[in-house]
């Protein structure tokens, strides 16, 4: 009986499965990258030669300029060490706005004042001998009566 590991890796030799190859690959890139460029990295590809890093926000793009050079030693290390990966080579990297994986969901605004339905419906007797209470009483009952 074969174990699931011997048909997994049997799985990802075949030909039609080269692309799992490449993903294991991006993702072992990606995880041996800095922490807090993990977050930064929406996806990762290479093409002749060039690693493209799709970012999730354009506010990082600014800070991972800087690590380029930090990238192509992370890629050039993980093809030595890694056997899948030795296929994987880049001699330079592009850095560019990820328009499909962003941090940041455009939320819609909701009005944050709650509007009820008047429950009273102003029917009430007013038993009082002071006529400033009965005013103040009857201007309620109005105000009432209106917003229904």
């Amino acid at each position: 009986m074969k174990q699931a590991s011997d048909i997994i890796s049997h799985i990802r030799s075949l030909p039609q499965f080269r692309l799992l190859k490449r993903h294991y690959c991006y993702n072992r890139f990606i995880s041996s990258v800095n922490s807090r460029f993990k977050k930064a990295i929406a996806f990762v590809y290479v093409k002749d030669d060039t690693l493209f890093i799709a970012l999730s926000h354009p506010g990082f793009k600014m800070e991972m300029n800087y690590q380029k050079k930090v990238f192509l030693s992370i890629l050039d290390i993980l093809s030595k060490e890694v056997e899948q990966c030795q296929h994987i080579k880049a001699k330079k990297v592009v850095l560019f706005n990820s328009k499909h994986n962003s941090i940041i969901k455009d939320k819609k605004i909701e009005s944050t004042v709650p509007h009820y339905k008047e429950m009273a419906i102003g029917e009430f007797t007013i038993e009082s001998e002071d006529e400033e209470l009965k005013k103040a009483f009857e201007a309620v009952r109005d105000s009432i009566e209106k917003l229904q």
